[in-house]
């Protein structure tokens, strides 16, 4: 008996190399790390318990398994991050008494934290609390985490002044306790409401942090409740980490698709239709181009490309499921039929059902589908549409071409039977792969997305897609990583992220396996045995929407796209007037053979003509004078380069006809 109490009270942790310790009940991962080695305790400045972060000083009352986090590793950034806004909102209430704190949370490369002030914040003020913060780091407080009842959390932040805080702890569910995180030891440490964890002390987040801008933001989110102001930061490891960060975003910002698209004249945007896209010629050029190139992949592997209506009656999302799950992304129109008196007079109208703009277009694919009887023998079926796509997002969240309301979408929908699943999926990662490779982006990192919380469909169904995919992904020989919770509403996808050449990543392509839609849209086929089948749906996209990607090349290629998508590949232009008749020679070969050119004669100084046409970014210009014309050649400037290089007519017409050529 004695022996079984002294088990009860014993817990088995095993560690990450699987070797296994056995401990008193309560032990923390402090202790842990002091077992294994002092150094260990020193560098250690978290504990992953079955997965989860969790602070050093809590108590392990189960067996479990380990990890010991050490501020080096990976998992230690959003930490270092979530810390850096507490210290933040300490400095900002230090300096600025009266400033209300609200929700503070670690986000990609940094935090931020909102503050109700009436007064506004300005970047003038980020060196003073940047310089409060480092002395609270500096003060190697310790975090020390507090369980308060709900009501005098409530009473004391009411008490401070702090009503959103006090707001926030009353919406809290009454199960949950109240989790106070301080700064520093005693009634005086600064505290705020959170989960956690954090690291042992301030001291732990270091100084590789910088703000770097203010933005006004709706408490919660919601445009009908106070605005507040949201200060920006970004925290890293150490100052390379945090320099390499800072460069980027200057790079970013040279590159930036709004400011050359400007420039290039590609397009633009404007106040009277947010989230679309005003593509003038030269822009529109390089999306037709894009479409063409996507179009050719595809014909050569067997889809075939329809086109859908753009309104559709709520009829059918309602059965496809979108209109209860997807509603709020959705553009509805009401569909009014006019009422009228005696002599045809229009007195009153009243909306009798609605229509919506579609969002995506894989409910049309399957009404083409069900239009007459299917068998075995016509599957797969590949179904590719450039449909145009509306979706009503926020209009903060609109960004140029990278987040529109107003899309194309190189979407394509596969029906097939479950035998098939793992072959369509296998040539799907080939084509995706091939399609990247063409276009630039060889650094392709893939991720498998699994059930959301809200979804469509049975656990069993669920279960079975998922396996499909990630028996593909082995099958077609790809790494990939998995994340709850990240898949549509009705299947899992796999998402390509591709990285860009400042070392961006950006999630381009997916593919979905989706047992639920030909269920809930009544699809089927006859098999083999003479009776009905569902299929299954394979929806899928390379470059996700043309908009965006068209963005991403812009930014990839810093304006510089490659010669084939570029309408205008090469301009010719004369030193002197005298050299025009050459110049007019050289434009008609080119054109002669299928190459973009412009001719450019004006008399005007030769280097502004060179400053107008890099701005533009042009790739090549053939500039001629006397000596060209004698000798039959063209002194070709290549953007972004001050040499010439002198070369024959009919070389220099061949080499670029070659380059101009596109990859498929």
């Amino acid at each position: 008996m004695q022996t079984q109490e002294v088990l009860k009270n014993m817990v088995t942790i095993t560690l990450p190399d699987g070797a296994t310790r056995t401990y008193d009940a309560g032990i923390t991962g402090m202790e842990i790390a002091e077992s294994i080695s002092k150094s260990l305790a020193k560098s250690v400045i978290a504990i992953a318990i079955d997965g989860a972060l969790s602070d050093l000083s809590l108590p392990i009352d189960k067996d479990s398994t380990i990890s010991l986090v050490k501020r080096e590793d990976d998992q230690a950034l959003e930490m270092i991050r979530h810390d850096a806004a507490h210290i933040m909102a300490e400095a900002v209430q230090t300096l600025f008494p009266g400033t209300q704190v609200t929700i503070g949370p670690s986000i990609e490369n940094g935090f931020y934290y909102d503050f109700a002030r009436d007064e506004p914040f300005s970047t003038d003020d980020f060196e003073a609390i940047e310089r409060q913060m480092r002395k609270i780091v500096e003060r190697n407080s310790a975090f020390v985490r507090e369980v308060w009842p709900r009501n005098e959390a409530i009473a004391y932040f009411k008490g401070k002044g702090e009503n959103y805080k006090a707001e926030l702890i009353s919406d809290l569910p009454e199960t949950e306790d109240i989790k106070i995180y301080r700064q520093g030891e005693g009634p005086d440490g600064w505290l705020d409401l959170c989960r956690g964890p954090h690291m042992p002390t301030t001291k732990h987040v270091g100084t590789a942090f910088k703000l770097m801008k203010v933005a006004g933001a709706y408490w919660r989110g919601d445009s009908n409740n106070a605005m507040l102001q949201r200060i920006y930061g970004t925290a890293w490891r150490n100052d390379k980490e945090l320099q390499a960060h800072l460069t980027q975003i200057e790079e970013a910002e040279a590159r930036d698709h709004r400011k050359l698209g400007k420039e290039m004249d590609l397009f633009h945007i404007q106040e009277e239709a947010q989230g679309s896209v005003f593509w003038h010629p030269k822009g529109f050029h390089i999306y037709n181009q894009l479409e063409a190139y996507i179009r050719r992949r595809l014909n050569d592997v067997g889809y075939k490309e329809v086109k859908t209506p753009q309104l559709i009656d709520n009829k059918l999302w309602e059965a496809s499921g979108h209109w209860g799950k997807y509603r709020e992304n959705m553009f509805v129109v009401p569909d009014v039929v006019p009422n009228t008196e005696e002599g045809g007079k229009v007195f009153k109208e009243e909306p009798t059902r609605f229509m919506a703009l579609k969002p995506m277009n894989c409910p049309a694919h399957v009404q083409i589908f069900n239009q007459g009887l299917k068998s075995y023998r016509d599957l797969p079926l590949r179904m590719a549409e450039f449909g145009c796509c509306h979706r009503n997002e926020a209009h903060g969240a609109l960004h140029g071409l990278m987040r529109v309301r107003q899309m194309t979408q190189d979407d394509a929908h596969i029906f097939c039977t479950e035998d098939q699943i793992t072959q369509e999926s296998i040539d799907f990662c080939a084509l995706v792969k091939n399609v990247y490779q063409d276009l630039g982006f060889n650094d392709v990192r893939v991720v498998l997305a699994l059930r959301p919380e809200m979804r469509a469909g049975s656990d069993a169904v669920w279960d079975k897609a998922e396996n499909g995919l990630r028996d593909a992904l082995r099958k077609a020989g790809l790494e990939f990583e998995e994340e709850e919770g990240e898949g549509a509403f009705y299947g899992p996808k796999v998402e390509y992220h591709i990285r860009d050449a400042i070392g961006r990543s950006w999630q381009c392509g997916t593919l979905q396996l989706d047992f639920v839609l030909p269920e809930r849209l009544d699809a089927s086929y006859v098999g083999k045995d003479g009776s009905r089948h569902r299929p299954v749906m394979l929806h899928r996209a390379v470059l996700g929407t043309l908009e965006r990607f068209i963005g991403i090349m812009i930014e990839n290629y810093a304006g510089r796209l490659p010669l084939w998508l570029l309408p205008t590949q090469v301009v010719v232009t004369s030193i002197k007037p005298e050299s025009n008749g050459y110049a007019q020679k050289v434009y008609d070969q080119l054109k002669a053979h299928n190459i973009r050119a412009e001719l450019d004669i004006r008399d005007e100084n030769l280097n502004a003509k060179v400053r107008e046409h890099s701005n533009a970014k042009v790739p090549a210009m053939f500039v001629v004078g006397g000596r060209e014309e004698e000798n039959q050649t063209v002194a070709i400037r290549r953007l972004g380069s001050k040499d010439q290089n002198i070369v024959a007519l009919d070389q220099a017409i061949a080499d670029l006809a070659l380059e101009a050529k596109a990859p498929y």
